[in-house]
C-alpha cells in the first residue's frame, strides 16, 4: 500500500484552536499510510515548537500573512504551487481563511487530486463593511467549486454556508472542534499555589476568558462585565489569558474602572489545563465564532460556561444545563449569569458535571482524527 502525501496549510501558527487541531492531525496521521507536511506563514508563537518537532515536516512561507497584500499573496500562491508540484502532494487540507483561499487555488493549479478545507468559522461576518463582506463571500463561493470537502466545526456553519451559496450541501461534513480531554480532566494541581501564582487569594472566586485580543473576541466586553460583577462581588478576580492588537484598549479600560489587581492580564500561556482548574466560570464574549475549542476545554475541566449565543455555541453549551448563552454586548445579562454561578456553588458544580458528561467523545481529539482519516481514506481509496 503506497503512502499518500498530505499537506496541511494554515495562515499562522499562533496559539489557538485551529492551530492545535492542525498540529495534532499532522502529528498523528498514520505514517504507514500518510506522509504529512505542514505549511504555514511565519511569526507564530508555535513556530519554534513545530520546527523542533520530529513528527512534523514544516515548510514556512514568510509572505503568507493574514492581511490582504496583492504582492505577498501572489508570491505565496506561487511558492505553495511550486512546493506542492515538487513534492507531488496527493491531498491538500487547508485551514483558516487566507490560507484556505490561496492554498486551495495553489493546489488546484498544481493538479493536486484531493482538496479539503476546514472552516473554523467563516472569514466574513456582519461587522465588516458590506463590500468587504461581499468580496469574501464571492471568494469562498468560487473557491468551493474546486474543493472536494468542506469541513465545518458546527451545523450552524453549514446553514451559513448554504445561505450564502457557498458550495453544495453534499460537500459539507460537520466535525466538531476537539481537544485533549485527558489533559484537562485528569490533571492534578495545588489549587492554592496556582492561585497565588497570579496574586489571587485562595478564597477569591475566579472568572476567566481565554482568547486573542482581537475585535472578533470583544475583550473590552470582558472588562465591562468584570467592572459590573466586581461592584456586587468585590472579592472576585478576573483572568484574561491571551494577547493581541486590542491590549492597549483593554489596559485603558482596566485603568478607567480602577480594576488593576482585580483583572489580571496573563499574556499567552501554555498551562491552560492548570488555569482551568482554578477558575469558577469560563467566559467568552465573541461576536462571531465557528465553535471555539475553549468550550471543550472548560467542559472537560468541569467548569460552567457563560458565552455569547453566536454560530455553533449552542452545539456545545446547552442553556441552563452546562452554562448560559447571552447575546453579544449584553453586559448586564453576562454579569447577572456570572454572579448567579459564583453565589450558587451547587449550580456551578452541577453545570460543570453536565459539561463533563457531554464532552466525550464528540469533542475528543481521537474522535476528530478518526473522522478526518475516514474522509481522507474515502477520497484516496476511490481515486
Amino acid at each position: 500500500m503506497r503512502k499518500y502525501k498530505v499537506a496541511a496549510i494554515i495562515t499562522k501558527l499562533e496559539l489557538g484552536g485551529a492551530q492545535e487541531i492542525v498540529i495534532y492531525i499532522t502529528e498523528n496521521l498514520s505514517r504507514d499510510r500518510y506522509s504529512p507536511i505542514l505549511i504555514s506563514g511565519c511569526g507564530g508563537i508555535l513556530d519554534g515548537e513545530v520546527k523542533n518537532n520530529p513528527k512534523i515536516k514544516p515548510f514556512f512561507i514568510p509572505e503568507l500573512i493574514r492581511e490582504v497584500n496583492p504582492i505577498k499573496d501572489a508570491i505565496t500562491l506561487m511558492k505553495i504551487w511550486r512546493f506542492l508540484k515538487s513534492e507531488r502532494v496527493d491531498l491538500v487540507h487547508t485551514h483558516s481563511s487566507k490560507a484556505g483561499i490561496l492554498g486551495r487555488w495553489a493546489a488546484h493549479f498544481a493538479g493536486v487530486p484531493h482538496i479539503f478545507h476546514t472552516y473554523h468559522g467563516f472569514g466574513f461576518n456582519e461587522y465588516q463593511k458590506w463590500w468587504i463582506r461581499k468580496a469574501f463571500i464571492w471568494l469562498e463561493r468560487v473557491t468551493a467549486r474546486i474543493t472536494d470537502r468542506l469541513i465545518v466545526v458546527s451545523s450552524e456553519n453549514v446553514k451559513k454556508g448554504m445561505a450564502n451559496r457557498i458550495g453544495k450541501e453534499g460537500q459539507y461534513e460537520v466535525i466538531h472542534c476537539a481537544t485533549n480531554i485527558k489533559a484537562f480532566s485528569e490533571i492534578k494541581i495545588d489549587f492554592d499555589q496556582k492561585k497565588r501564582e497570579f496574586g489571587i487569594d485562595p478564597e477569591s472566586p475566579v472568572v476567566a476568558m481565554i482568547a486573542c485580543f482581537k475585535p472578533q473576541k470583544a475583550p473590552q466586553d470582558f472588562i465591562f462585565l468584570a467592572h459590573r460583577v466586581s461592584q456586587v462581588l468585590p472579592s472576585t478576580r478576573f483572568l484574561l489569558v491571551g494577547d493581541g492588537e486590542l491590549r492597549s484598549k483593554v489596559e485603558e479600560l482596566i485603568g478607567r474602572f480602577k480594576l488593576k489587581g482585580k483583572v489580571i492580564l496573563t499574556g499567552w500561556r501554555r498551562d491552560v489545563p492548570e488555569i482551568m482548574q482554578i477558575i469558577d466560570v469560563l467566559v467568552l464574549t465573541s461576536l462571531w465564532e465557528g465553535l471555539p475549542i475553549v468550550f471543550a476545554e472548560a467542559m472537560a475541566s468541569g467548569k460552567p460556561v457563560v458565552a455569547t449565543a453566536v454560530d455553533g455555541a449552542k452545539e456545545a453549551i446547552i442553556e441552563g444545563v452546562n452554562g448560559f448563552l447571552v447575546e453579544p454586548h449584553n453586559i448586564e445579562k453576562f454579569a447577572e449569569r456570572i454572579i448567579r454561578l459564583i453565589k450558587d456553588r451547587n449550580l456551578a458544580q452541577k453545570m460543570g458535571s453536565e459539561g463533563r458528561k457531554m464532552v466525550y467523545p464528540t469533542f475528543d481529539f481521537a474522535h476528530m482524527l478518526k473522522r478526518i482519516k475516514a474522509l481522507y481514506e474515502k477520497s484516496t481509496i476511490n481515486s
